[in-house]
């Protein structure tokens, strides 16, 4: 019998745990070994994922589930044990980003529509094989004075739900990632134009989730918070952060679905840590909410590893506290002193 999507949904949302996202493409690894002058080879690039995810306790303990590189998930650990294996050892459901990238829209300057529908069905059955019982699809959605267009909302919100649809036919539970990114060329825009615009692409990405036939109880959200831009001159508050993005929430996203995960999207690592555990501290949610970082939860780790193998217990302690973290702000329990007690 095959599994459920709600009960897959439900591991990967479980109490005080969250999502690692490792699925950075060849190009983003890259560039973060570039920051530890290490040059980005397929054993390197095995040899950090398999120094997290052989990190126990942060991965028993605190990640249910990691979103995989098309490369990670067919690699095998230097001792042979598939990348996969070590994951469903731990308790952590493995998952696989499907998209091709966001690349530039016809005639709609300065916006952008992600590619990789074709070939999906095919491709989904064979990482279903491969052992995913998750995936991912991320939009990119930049704010400028001209953008963006219900063109570009629409074309984005559509292929989500394509993509939504074909994963639940394969039996992979969908995170459908709408990012409006808070970093892009113009980001000046205030927290109240960010809302604005989360609520418009929130709203038009559920509409066409429904139009596709997506169960929403077998998905999960993985959507930015209601930020202001990084070079608008009035930053708001952790408080207004934690309460805009939440009434968002509450206005767009239907209480079927189990789950939201926000992504990290620029934010200091406690920044991230902190916003998340205002809004659980809130309390009165009809979904879970938690991580699901990439930068946020390895920055430090591959700060201390610096691609030396003397290195690596140290690299395992700086990704368990950021991880112990995060399942703190999961909880809605996370305070600075705490922070610092852990550090």
């Amino acid at each position: 019998m095959s599994e459920r999507l709600e009960d897959i949904a439900a591991a990967m949302m479980r109490d005080g745990q969250g999502i690692l996202a490792a699925d950075e493409s060849s190009g983003t690894i890259k560039k973060r070994f570039d920051t530890i002058g290490l040059t980005s080879t397929e054993d390197a690039r095995r040899d950090y994922r398999e120094l997290l995810f052989r990190s126990t306790e942060a991965m028993t303990d605190y990640i249910s589930g990691v979103i995989l590189y098309d490369e990670t998930i067919r690699q095998k650990a230097a001792d042979g044990t598939p990348l996969v294996d070590l994951l469903k050892a731990t308790g952590s459901v493995p998952g696989i980003k499907v998209d091709m990238g966001a690349k530039p829209m016809a005639l709609a300057p300065g916006e952008k529509v992600t590619e990789g529908l074709d070939g999906l069905r095919e491709r989904l059955n064979e990482y279903y094989g491969l052992g995913a019982r998750f995936a991912k699809w991320r939009a990119v959605i930049d704010i400028s004075a001209t953008t963006p267009t219900y063109n570009a909302l629409k074309a984005n919100a559509h292929a989500l739900a394509r993509y939504a649809a074909l994963c639940q036919e394969a039996g992979i539970v969908p995170i459908v990632e709408p990012e409006v990114i808070m970093d892009g060329p113009d980001a000046d825009h205030t927290i109240d134009r960010c809302y604005d615009v989360t609520e418009w692409a929130l709203k038009t990405v559920f509409e066409e989730l429904y139009v596709a036939n997506v169960s929403l109880e077998g998905m999960i959200l993985k959507p930015n918070m209601v930020i202001a831009g990084q070079k608008c001159p009035t930053q708001a508050s952790a408080e207004e952060v934690a309460e805009k993005t939440v009434k968002c929430l509450k206005a767009c996203v239907p209480s079927a679905v189990p789950g939201i995960a926000f992504l990290s999207g620029g934010q200091s690592d406690e920044d991230a840590t902190k916003h998340l555990s205002l809004m659980n501290a809130m309390g009165g949610l009809p979904w879970k909410l938690t991580f699901s970082y990439g930068r946020a939860l390895q920055a430090a780790a591959i700060k201390a590893w610096g691609g030396k193998p003397e290195n690596v217990a140290a690299a395992q302690r700086a990704f368990t506290h950021r991880a112990r973290m995060n399942s703190l702000a999961a909880l809605g329990t996370w305070s600075a002193d705490e922070e610092r007690k852990a550090a």
